[in-house]
């Protein structure tokens, strides 16, 4: 087996094609060391820092390895110590052969800047090995005819040692008929020649047995013999003769084990048994042995075991032929091995990085290198990735490649990569070796969190429970780890008035809105707040959104009754001509409602009368008329209990207390108090005293009415209203209070200016016009206006 690796070593001639850019990088010197062979594992080679001028903390920070040409770890590089140790004991035979001498290159590796260094390391060869002979015993027939002087060749010894400590000399037993003559083939081996020194005579002696020694040059030097028989043949005349001296043929590497070669013919003028031929194998080698055989009767070269083409590329045979009388001939043949696509690429990784940040560019993945065994376009190799990955390939150094990301990458993309080097041949047919490699992408925070909605919209009732869960606010965030855990909060307000953080309040991990306490429509009817969403990424990024609560509105707001007032001491006593027609306009009562929608429409009823069927209420805007035509027998005096009633769900409701008076007519003096109990017989000074109320309210009236008016107008450019004064609301009532149709609690027809003193407990109704009036009041305009001139006539303030 060694003698074969030595062969392979000393005649393999292997061509690769590469395209090398990046020769820049490479170190143009070349450190040489030497090591003797079989030297302990762990043993001292060199400083390897101090032959390349770096500190040895450089070595470890850059990543300093050693990579050998044919793979093999047979040094080991200490980054502590930048020492270079030997990995395992190296046999020079096995690794070189007979090469000599005997050279290992390799390649020191530096990273972060990529860094080549060229290095050699020559093993130095020791005698440790013996001279071999392959036979242990060698027969020479010679024929007793011979002449002194003749020479006879005999098989060469083995020695695997090269240089001082190989084959150097041979010697043979004494004896009296013969000596060994050294013969140097001028390949550097030497062969051993038996030359006859004196003549034999097969009568006296027919065979002759001699000691053959093979001596190296060692210190001390190893020696080897072999046993030589000498058989004294009758007289032979004529030698064996070949065709030609010199045979060649190619045979391609894939031939199949059993395959003739060649066949090798001689012939021989003798006859009988002097003229038959012997065909053999004339100082062959072990690996030519078990390479071929030789068939001795016909000459036929057959094949004996594979041809490889990477390991010889041609075997040198030296064919004898013998016959039956002793004498010989020779001839060589040369087997030339061709080479045949039969190799596939090899890659081999020297390092890698499985994971790589997204937002590094140009970051390098993979550091390798390629070879093909055969030769010509049979070693010419490509390399190539696929084409729709972000990643490039880059030659560096000889056969080396670099793996480099060409951008930065997006982890939200794609967050891994497959990445297949290919490595093609140019041999026919094409050979392809794939190696893949898996690489992660590791997530930085460069996505802010991203809210499924840009705002939200919620509904609550209103007089809700406190921490009642109102909505859930969402975010998404395209990272990964804690990039990607969102935490929710609520944003400061820019109002100044909003006491955010007392009203609302949302969970930091699932985004849940809570309302902390009750939330009241009439108070306030929605709500705006921005939330934000922050991950735990360094740096920390966020978003915000909108956030509008709507608050819905409950009935929980009885109607109020506007007019007629009922605080006031007194009940209201409205007017009533007997000679009013059906359907007379008597009053209006006005209501509002704090609510909104359906909760704030109001209807009117009238609950309870004094005279059933006299008066009606309109049940949508509350007017109180008449239903048919008074008579004497009616009362003077009614009392109406109205009830105003909303549309909500319970329905709320309050009542009101009309008086209302009749009277014969608007200038009629007589008009009794309703608390006040009259005798008959008192009735000419009660008139009496009418008579001059009456004329002193007419000299009073202008004086009233120009300070009313000169009133109203300063309350109405004041806005305000203040304890005894006026207070007048301005424009019209809310929006909700008003409805088109005439269905509503007070119709655009119908819309009043009130003025109320702001006392206590006597406040008293001042003042009541229609606003806007419509056509719907005309009709009753006329006795609207008699009944108030009739009251400014008298000077009273009904209460």
């Amino acid at each position: 087996m060694g003698t074969r690796r030595t062969l392979i070593l000393q005649k393999r001639q292997v061509l690769v094609f590469f395209v090398l850019l990046g020769l820049s990088q490479a170190s143009t010197e070349s450190l040489q060391y030497s090591v003797a062979e079989e030297t302990e594992i762990g043993s001292f080679v060199a400083n390897l820092a101090r032959d390349l001028g770096l500190e040895v903390v450089e070595l470890s920070s850059r990543e300093a390895r050693v990579v050998s040409d044919d793979n093999k770890k047979h040094l080991h590089l200490n980054l502590m110590t930048g020492d270079l140790l030997l990995s395992e004991r190296l046999d020079r035979e096995e690794l070189c052969g007979s090469t000599q001498p005997c050279v290992l290159p390799f390649q020191v590796v530096l990273e972060n800047p990529l860094q080549f260094y060229q290095a050699e390391l020559h093993v130095i060869d020791i005698n440790d090995h013996c001279p071999t002979f392959l036979d242990r015993e060698i027969t020479i027939k010679i024929p007793e005819s011979t002449t002194i002087g003749s020479m006879f060749l005999i098989e060469n010894v083995q020695d695997v040692d090269v240089g001082s400590n190989g084959l150097q000399d041979y010697s043979i037993s004494p004896n009296s008929h013969f000596y060994v003559k050294v013969h140097d083939s001028g390949d550097g081996k030497i062969y051993p020649e038996l030359v006859l020194d004196r003549a034999l005579d097969h009568e006296e002696e027919s065979e002759l047995r001699l000691t053959l020694t093979a001596l190296d040059g060692g210190s001390p030097p190893r020696s080897g013999t072999t046993s030589i028989l000498i058989k004294v043949l009758d007289i032979n005349d004529n030698a064996p003769e070949f065709a030609q001296s010199f045979y060649e043929v190619q045979v391609p590497e894939d031939m199949p084990i059993g395959s003739s070669i060649i066949a090798i013919s001689a012939k021989d003028l003798d006859t009988g048994n002097s003229g038959k031929i012997s065909y053999s194998f004339l100082h062959a080698s072990e690996g030519i042995r078990k390479t071929f055989d030789i068939n001795p009767t016909s000459g036929e070269v057959n094949l004996r075991s594979l041809l490889d083409f990477e390991v010889i590329q041609s075997y040198s045979v030296n064919i004898q032929a013998t016959d039956g009388g002793g004498l010989s001939a020779k001839c060589t043949l040369l087997v030339k091995v061709l080479d045949i696509n039969d190799n596939a690429p090899e890659v081999t990784i020297s390092s890698i990085t499985k994971t790589i940040p997204e937002n590094a560019s140009e970051t390098l993945v993979a550091l390798f290198s390629v070879r093909d065994q055969d030769s010509g376009d049979n070693g010419k190799i490509l390399c190539s990735i696929q084409d729709d990955l972000p990643f490039i390939l880059k030659p560096t150094f000889k056969n080396f490649f670099t793996l480099l990301s060409e951008k930065a990458l997006d982890r939200e993309s794609r967050a891994e990569y497959n990445i297949t080097i290919t490595v093609t041949d140019m041999g026919t047919p094409r050979l392809t070796t794939q190696h893949t490699i898996r690489v992660q992408v590791s997530d930085v925070n460069d996505n802010a969190p991203a809210f499924t909605q840009t705002s939200y919209t919620l509904f609550v009732q209103e007089n809700n429970s406190p921490a009642l869960h109102i909505g859930t606010i969402s975010a998404t965030d395209s990272d990964s780890g804690s990039n990607a855990h969102i935490t929710y909060s609520l944003l400061p307000t820019h109002d100044p008035q909003l006491a955010l953080a007392s009203l609302f309040s949302v969970n930091a991990d699932n985004g849940q809105l809570f309302a902390l306490r009750a939330l009241d429509y009439e108070a306030q009817q929605a709500f705006e707040f921005q939330v934000g969403a922050t991950d735990q990424g360094s740096p920390a990024l966020s978003s915000q959104a909108l956030v509008r609560v709507l608050v819905l509105d409950a009935n929980d707001n009885a109607p109020f009754v506007l007019y007629p007032l009922q605080n006031a001491s007194a009940p209201c006593t409205e007017l009533l001509p007997r000679a009013a027609e059906p359907g007379y306009l008597v009053t209006k009562v006005v209501a509002v409602d704090r609510d909104s929608g359906q909760n704030a429409w109001l209807s009117f009823q009238l609950l309870k009368a004094t005279e059933p069927g006299l008066f009606s209420v309109w049940a949508h805007n509350g007017e109180v008329r008449t239903s048919r035509l008074l008579s004497e027998r009616d009362a003077p005096k009614h009392r109406l209990l109205l009830l105003v009633k909303d549309n909500g769900d319970p329905p709320r409701s309050a009542s009101v207390t009309l008086h209302v008076l009749l009277v014969d007519g608007f200038s009629q003096p007589y008009l009794p108090l309703p608390e006040v109990a009259r005798d008959p017989a008192q009735d000419e000074d009660v008139l009496t005293l009418y008579l001059v109320i009456a004329l002193a309210s007419v000299s009073s009236l202008f004086l009233l009415s120009v300070l009313l008016f000169v009133g109203v107008r300063l309350c109405k450019r004041a806005r305000a209203t203040s304890l005894g004064g006026c207070s007048v609301p301005e424009g019209h009532f809310p929006g909700h209070l008003v409805d088109i149709s005439g269905a509503g609690t007070l119709s655009q027809s119908y819309q009043y200016e009130v003025c109320l003193t702001g006392g206590t407990g006597t406040n008293e109704f001042k003042f009541l016009k229609p606003v806007m009036p419509s056509l719907q009041l005309q009709d009753a305009g006329s006795n609207m206006q008699e009944k108030e001139n009739f009251r400014n006539s008298l000077g009273f303030n009904i209460q």
